[in-house]
């Protein structure tokens, strides 16, 4: 469909005037129906990737959790080796570290001497005064 519209004539910022005449406009809808479907399937396709790449995302996610606890118990572990390179040499050089060893694991007292133990008391027994 073609319509014609005429112009009036307007003045320019430099103050030249614009002969006034007929100008051929023709309307499209398919233009602008064109558009929009270009930009729905842009907005479909985004959708799509982000659907697509949405499980890859959460077990990236997971992975990264399990890494931090993993490398949480890796540091537990290096403070307990670190606990126990330090007991071991004590008990390579201190004999007394020993003797305390043998009297705490063992019960072994020297010559004359009296053990007492002490035992925790039970939580789950009631006592009645």
């Amino acid at each position: 469909m073609t319509a014609k519209y005429a112009i009036n004539s307007d003045l320019l910022t430099n103050g030249a005037v614009i002969n006034s005449g007929l100008m051929n406009v023709a309307f499209n809808p398919w233009d602008k129906l064109t558009r929009v479907v270009i930009f729905l399937l842009f907005i479909a396709a985004l959708l799509g990737v982000a659907i697509w790449y949405l499980p890859l995302i959460q077990q990236n996610e997971r992975y990264r959790k399990q890494i931090l606890r993993y490398d949480a118990r890796i540091h537990k572990e290096e403070e307990t080796a670190k606990q126990l390179r330090s007991s071991i040499e004590a008990l390579r050089r201190d004999p007394k570290a020993i003797e305390r060893l043998a009297r705490e694991t063992l019960g072994y007292a020297k010559p004359g001497e009296t053990v007492i133990r002490f035992e925790t008391p039970s939580t789950n027994a009631l006592r009645h005064f």
